[in-house]
């Protein structure tokens, strides 16, 4: 298939969940560190190849809530990876012109990679011609109840009124205010479970699952979810 016509149907919104990096490592005989490392580099590959396939926005599970529950090690591995990363996104985001976004609880995190977080964020705010979004330290259950109490907030202070609350309004006090809903979820690893990510996003999403370990995901790969994707009779409100 040619570029321009691939292009012409790639989903605008690609959504991930990046799984199986300890099984990789494990399978090898290397620390689960490594796992992570590895799949940083797939990270890369695939960022890249959405970003020349022409998809607007990739969002991506980093660290979930749950991942807090990891050994110390792993767990402080995995946040220099992020560090390392966004180091290179910082210098590089001009050139490339992505913008980038962070769903989560932010506050948990060293006020260092807070800092790192929110410049990412700021200085990249003018770019549009692709956006990821990293899910980091983020739960879809714990993006909803921190949505509920922030109108309920609003509600108290005469802001808004209960009766107001819709979809509509209650999506912009999501993570992903303005960010279009994921056309396409994909999951590697062989698991078939969303795990806590984007639940009220996914609602009408179509989902690929892949029994292959994340690292080893590349756009091989991401070229046969997305031909799945085009397979699907997509219908909405019972049609």
């Amino acid at each position: 298939m040619a570029l321009s016509d691939a292009q012409s149907c790639v989903p605008q919104h690609i959504a991930i969940i990046m799984d199986g990096n300890g099984r990789w490592a494990k399978k090898r005989g290397l620390p689960r560190t490594a796992g992570h490392s590895a799949g940083a580099e797939a990270f890369r590959r695939i960022a890249n190849y959405c970003r020349t396939l022409g998809v607007k926005y990739l969002t991506v599970y980093a660290f979930s809530t749950e991942n807090w529950k990891r050994s110390e090690a792993e767990v402080s591995g995995i946040m220099r990876l992020l560090a390392s990363y966004l180091k290179e996104a910082l210098r590089d985001m001009e050139k490339n012109h992505v913008r980038f976004r962070f769903f989560g609880d932010l506050s948990r995190l060293s006020p260092k990679l807070q800092k790192m977080c929110l410049d990412a964020q700021e200085r990249s705010s003018e770019y549009h011609e692709v956006q990821v979004n990293f899910c980091l330290n983020y739960g879809g259950r714990d993006e909803i109840i921190r949505a509920i109490r922030a109108y309920a907030n609003d509600v108290a202070e005469g802001r808004k009124q209960a009766d107001d609350l819709d979809e509509t309004v209650f999506e912009e006090y999501l993570d992903s205010a303005g960010v279009p809903d994921p056309e396409l979820v994909i999951r590697p690893s062989g698991e078939m479970r969303l795990s806590n990510f984007l639940p009220w996003q996914t609602v009408y999403s179509e989902f690929v699952f892949m029994d292959v370990l994340w690292p080893d995901f590349g756009p091989a790969e991401l070229d046969e979810a997305i031909a799945e994707f085009r397979r699907r009779n997509r219908r909405f409100g019972g049609a």
